[in-house]
């Protein structure tokens, strides 16, 4: 078919014009607002780790000697898991209904049912003080890192037997895996980030952190091939996982701890003590951009998000109102019984544009 000089300018006008409505959702960026504040049960000791329920409406808060259980559909409690001392964080394996949390206090992993919160078991880890924890999908294998041994204990999901040890020679920090059998740890005392082939069980790389010191918080860009960490300096930094290539760093707030990675929004996120959350989009081959930076309450250092909603989670306490300066923001102070709260954030204006199905109205 012939085709016409006015034909192919109309084609290259529409092609244009296509392009641009396709790239127009990514530029308009939500901007996050604490939606509610809830009080939550006194507790005892400090709070730690949150880890949110993919798919379902429950927020697991590592608290002192116990995991608070948060129905966040209604933000009542949801339940208790005992006996956790010095709990860290709480790993999900919802295809095996189970839940582990890593009791760094009696260096063990408490092993839970994930419907009833019934306490199963509990293993003994081959490093002292087990801190941050992951189940990895693929192998179905659980790695606990041991802050104080400095190594890794391996646990099989299906038995709950230790299969292996696995030495890091640093302090692991938060880890992250990409759901195919890698798993990424930030090793805080040597300003860099670990790789481990989960099915081999072996450490494949050690990734210098470049402009990054005391890497605590960990996310995953897994179609864009980032791993962020949020670092000690306030810094965000990006490395490309294909090589290990340190991308650049964005400037967060101070006493950073948490991290996660929105897919679907295409934006990054570091919970900071001081009393921010930083909001960074990541760029491809290069540094991230922060895009900005949300007042939460001091003290609010960790953080899960609900990938489905969007929301973001993070808890505080002892520390009303505005953020304000801190020589260590990191540090715990003792927190009065009565103000242990919960912060929900939710994106607007377009948290309803983007989980409302295409074609129906606002």
């Amino acid at each position: 078919m012939k085709t016409t000089r006015r034909a192919r300018l109309g084609c290259a006008a529409g092609a244009a014009l296509l392009a641009l409505l396709t790239a127009a959702p990514a530029l308009a960026r939500p901007q996050y607002a604490i939606a509610r504040s809830v009080n939550l049960p006194a507790g005892s000791g400090h709070w730690d780790a949150l880890t949110f329920e993919q798919g379902g409406h429950r927020l697991f808060i590592a608290h002192g000697d116990r995991v608070d259980v948060i129905d966040t559909e209604r933000l009542v409690p949801a339940g208790t898991i005992a006996d956790t001392p010095g709990v860290h964080q709480v790993a999900l394996a919802p295809e095996l209904k189970r839940g582990y949390a890593s009791a760094g206090g009696s260096d063990s992993v408490v092993v839970f049912d994930l419907e009833s919160l019934a306490r199963l078991k509990e293993i003994k880890t081959t490093g002292a003080n087990p801190d941050a924890i992951l189940y990895e999908p693929l192998t179905r294998r659980v790695f606990a890192f041991n802050g104080r041994g400095r190594n890794a204990t391996v646990i099989d999901a299906a038995t709950d037997a230790v299969v292996a040890t696995i030495a890091l020679d640093a302090k692991p920090e938060f880890a992250v895996s990409d759901g195919q059998g890698r798993v990424y740890v930030n090793l805080e005392d040597k300003n860099s980030a670990a790789v481990i082939d989960a099915r081999t069980l072996a450490l494949t790389s050690v990734w210098a952190l470049t402009g990054c010191e005391r890497p605590t918080g960990i996310a995953l860009d897994v179609h864009g091939g980032q791993l962020f960490s949020a670092c000690g300096n306030r810094a965000f930094v990006a490395t490309e996982t294909s090589s290990g290539r340190v991308l650049g760093a964005a400037p967060t707030g101070a006493g950073v701890d948490g991290a996660a990675y929105d897919a679907s929004a295409r934006l990054a996120f570091a919970s900071c003590g001081e009393g921010v959350l930083s909001v960074l989009a990541p760029r491809a081959g290069a540094a991230p951009e922060a895009v900005q930076t949300v007042i939460t309450q001091r003290g609010a250092r960790t953080m899960a998000l609900d990938e489905r909603s969007h929301r973001i989670y993070l808890v505080t306490g002892g520390h009303a109102g505005q953020p304000e300066p801190a020589a260590n923001p990191r540090q715990r102070p003792e927190v009065p019984p009565d103000t242990f709260r919960l912060l929900v954030l939710e994106p607007h204006p377009i948290a309803e544009t983007m989980s409302r199905p295409q074609g129906t109205n606002p």
